[in-house]
């Protein structure tokens, strides 16, 4: 109860200046000091004229205990106090109390005017056996079948592990009584709760309830602010070999190169990893492992589905029938969060990784796992097995870094199985095999000013990897090729200009234009095959502006910049020559950038309208990159080229990257995806309570969280807030589970009753307090009282086969009221504390005076009996 609070109900006031001592060593102790004081306020009072009620604190400040005046004009009102740890046997009823405040006013007028009384009486709930707490505790040995702690793979907990509701307080009131209708005697009492005419509840919560959901996510948490490194939390041993230690997996690239006897299969890459993990699980023992098998093969394959069955999928998982719609807003919160997809492998990781630090192994199950799905990555790149639950094309930027890399290194296993396939099929089956008659059908389609990203878009289906030669390797030395550049007189080009080039044989077309033709000779202009751009993480582009900025202003610097920077278009343009032999530079623009060749129609010299073109004012100015990169480029086709993107070193840069990350940067990569997560679950228990205030404040964690993971690196003490944020809801969620079921509102058959019960319940949640409808004859006044009642039973039958009857028989079998008090186990217990307000208008302090409100609350409880007065007397007749 607050300080107002509590002089509203002592003395009825909203208004009053209190005058208390600095310290607690300066406390009014003495009668002398304290009538000091008094006489000191009442001087200044009467001097300034105020009306405005003047306190003073005495005795120790827990006893909170207050005196003091008001004066008004020909009244004062004098506020008295009395505080003691015990109630006095003669006072633990009305007429007790009836007779301290007659005795105090010392009315002389006889008869005494009736006194009017309010009584408030409070019952304390604190048993709910009855009502077993809904949360079961998970089973932790519940491990194989695809759930842990019976709960599935890539599903949260959720709810109180005790009952967050600990107690309800029922306050019964009789606001309007009169002295002489009400007996209150230590034999008798008519005041029943049943009969109060009002009835209010409030509930008390446990303080901070233990909750699985915030529980989860905090011990994820603590891993962020771990040292140690996988190897050190597994052990350094894990990749000694005969007494020599190797620091990295991919010092197994090394060794391929190093003079051996042993044959060459037995020193591949996938072969030394398979031996590094044989050597992790000898030293480490199959029974020392944190992870058991059961749970290791259970997760690995919830995370790669597609390992069970013998084909390996194309690296597209069906949709988790539990996730939402992919276009719908709680899927695309990971674009606010920087997570990623709910239906992605990165989403289930972070999942798993959860679960896993939480029931099995904690860190080490971590350091464990994690290493299981790094070999698993480098497994899948030395086999050419796509990476399932990720979507295709280039890494997401709006993802987390650590989605991004395993997106890149999908793309790199793509190429990868592409390239590999083109080997095995024959060159008849090659694109650049297509002759101008099989292709005109789908050139005739295009317009003449379609961009080349339009076309490339178009002749998509028709253009792979796979399709271009076999000669697509890291070096291009093979007799077949250096035989065919001569037989395209590919050295002679270098001296010749257009009209040598006329004479190559075209190479890489993709398919004919629909209606452009090359402006010297006529021909039909042909679509290249050209390379797709090399994919980028965010990391890599960070890395690629910083070198790009540090080149400075000066002109060697920009040069150099636009070199780094059309390395694509270079390609593209010998792309585009190899298969347009004999094409100038204004052909190259006109399908690349059509806005950059400007065509206007002149009068000729025999006075006909033709269209006349030229490159744009931005093409022609001096030392052009365009113009530069066009005189540099020669004819070769794209699949001949030196690869824009080179998938072999950045497989293997994504795959150094996986090794070396510790569980704490591992933990900071998906923190986000674990928030994500949990917002996502409590908004779906949130849809099934429908507590208005609750969708609030998870409006208020979403908006926070998008700031706050939006940036690299965030703070962890914002990290927490999140996370504390996360748990409240939770624990607000958990009330109103606790409360509907102390309530039984899915219980109710008439539609009306259950809205009102539920309005009830979410009012509770709410409210400090909430008025009973109808109070002990109400609806919910009769579920609170069968709680009462079942409670009553537990506590005071001895007999054990009542104690489990349910409430709702027992309640029947009671009889009528009459009955129920004539037996001797009352429904309420005790009350917990005792609230009277007297009040009455009498002269004081001589019958002539002017009559004036006198007022006494008083408050028992088990731990004190206080009195507070407020008598005033007439200060002009006395």
């Amino acid at each position: 109860m607050t300080f107002l609070q509590e002089h509203i109900a002592w003395y009825g006031l909203r208004e009053f200046v209190v005058i208390a001592p600095a310290a607690h060593s300066d406390a009014v102790l003495s009668e002398s000091k304290c009538n000091l004081l008094l006489s000191s306020v009442s001087i200044a009072l009467g001097n300034t004229g105020s009306q405005v009620p003047l306190f003073v604190q005495i005795h120790q400040k827990w006893r909170r205990m207050y005196v003091g005046e008001c004066q008004g004009p020909s009244v004062r009102t004098d506020f008295e106090m009395v505080h003691l740890r015990k109630v006095p046997n003669q006072y633990t009823h009305l007429s007790g109390l009836l007779d301290i405040f007659k005795s105090k006013i010392g009315c002389p007028l006889t008869p005494l005017p009736p006194v009017s009384i309010a009584i408030r009486f409070t019952y304390v709930l604190q048993d709910w056996q009855q009502y077993f707490w809904p949360q079961q505790p998970p089973d932790i040995d519940a491990l194989v079948g695809g759930e842990v702690g019976g709960l599935e793979f890539g599903k949260l907990p959720f709810g109180a592990c005790e009952d967050p509701i600990s107690e309800l307080h029922l306050a019964t009131t009789w606001p309007h009584l009169t002295e002489g209708i009400i007996v209150d005697n230590d034999v008798y009492s008519d005041l029943d709760p049943i009969q109060a005419p009002h009835w209010s509840v409030r509930v008390r919560k446990a303080e901070n309830p233990q909750c699985l959901l915030g529980d989860f996510v905090t011990e994820f948490f603590k891993i962020c602010r771990r040292k140690e490194s996988t190897d050190e939390i597994l052990g350094r041993s894990a990749f000694e070999e005969e007494g020599k230690e190797i620091a990295d997996i991919s010092h197994a690239l090394s060794k391929l190169t190093e003079p051996t006897p042993v044959p060459i299969h037995k020193l591949s890459v996938s072969n030394m990893v398979h031996t590094a993990k044989k050597k992790i699980r000898k030293h480490r023992g199959v029974e020392e492992s944190p992870l058991n098998n059961d749970v290791l093969n259970t997760i690995l394959l919830f995370l790669f589905p597609d390992a069970a069955s013998e084909k390996t999928l194309d690296g597209t998982t069906s949709t988790d029938n539990n996730n939402p719609p992919s276009e719908s807003e709680d899927y695309n919160l990971y674009n606010q969060f920087k997570s990623a997809p709910s239906d992605s492998l990165t989403y289930k990781l972070a999942l798993c990784l959860c679960m896993i630090n939480f029931y099995h192994g904690g860190l080490k199950g971590v350091a464990h796992l994690w290493q299981e799905f790094v070999l698993e990555m480098r497994f899948r790149w030395e086999n050419n097995f796509l990476i399932p639950g990720l979507a295709n094309g280039p890494p997401d930027l709006r993802c987390c870094l650590l989605h991004q890399k395993l997106q890149m290194l999908n793309c790199c296993i793509e190429r990868k199985k592409a390239r590999d396939e083109g080997k095995k099929t024959s060159t008849s089956d090659n694109v650049t095999n297509l002759y101008p008659g099989d292709t005109g059908k789908a050139g005739d389609q295009l317009g003449p000013d379609n961009l080349k990203e339009t076309d490339k878009e178009k002749g998509e289906v028709g253009k792979s990897w796979d399709s271009w030669s076999d000669s697509e390797e890291e070096f291009f030395e093979c007799l077949s090729d250096t035989e065919e550049l001569k037989g395209n007189g590919q050295d002679s080009s270098k001296k010749g200009g257009p009209k040598e080039m006329a004479n190559l044989r075209p190479e890489g077309r993709l398919y004919q234009h629909g209606k452009l033709t090359l402006l010297h000779n006529g021909e039909p202009l042909y679509i290249p095959v050209t390379q797709e751009p090399a994919p980028m993480t965010e990391d890599l582009l960070e890395e690629q502006s910083e070198v790009l900025a540090k080149l400075g202003t000066s002109a060697e610097g920009a040069h150099l910049r636009a070199r780094m920077q059309s390395a694509c278009l270079l390609s593209d343009m010998e792309s585009f020559k190899a298969a347009n032999p004999g094409c100038f530079l204004e052909d190259f623009v006109r399908w690349y950038s059509p806005r950059d060749y400007i065509e206007e129609e002149v009068i000729d010299e025999k006075g006909n309208v033709v269209l006349k073109g030229e490159l744009s004012a931005r093409m022609k100015i001096p030392s052009n990159m365009w113009v530069e990169a066009w005189e540099t480029a020669k004819p070769i086709p794209a699949r001949r080229q030196r690869r824009l993107f080179d998938d072999t070193r950045e497989a293997e840069k994504v795959l150094h990257y996986l090794a070396i990350q510790k569980p704490a940067d591992l933990a900071r990569h998906l923190l986000p995806c674990v928030i994500h997560a949990a917002v996502l679950k409590v908004k779906e228990e949130e849809n099934l309570e429908n507590i208005s205030s609750v969708k609030k404040i998870i409006k208020q964690i979403i908006s926070h969280s998008s700031k706050v993971l939006h940036f690299p690196n965030p703070e962890d003490k914002k990290l927490e807030e999140i996370i504390h944020q996360i748990t409240n809801v939770e624990a607000l969620i958990a009330r109103a589970q606790s409360l509907k079921a102390k309530f039984g509102t899915e219980k109710c058959e008439q539609e009306e009753e259950k809205e009102d019960l539920e309005r009830f319940v979410s009012c509770l949640l709410e409210q400090p307090e909430v008025l009973v409808t109808g109070a002990g004859r109400g609806h919910a006044g009769r579920i609170i009282h069968k709680l009462f009642v079942s409670a009553q039973r537990l506590t005071e039958s001895s007999d054990e086969a009542a104690a489990m009857t349910p409430p709702e028989e027992e309640f029947k079998r009671m009889g009528s009221a009459e009955e129920r008090r004539q037996n001797s186990v009352s429904d309420f217990p005790p009350p917990a504390g005792r609230e009277f307000i007297l009040r009455t208008t009498v002269p004081r302090p001589a019958p002539y005076s002017k009559a004036l409100p006198q007022r006494m609350y008083s408050v028992l409880t088990k731990e004190e009996f206080r009195l507070a007065g407020a008598f005033s007397s007439d200060t002009s007749f006395f």
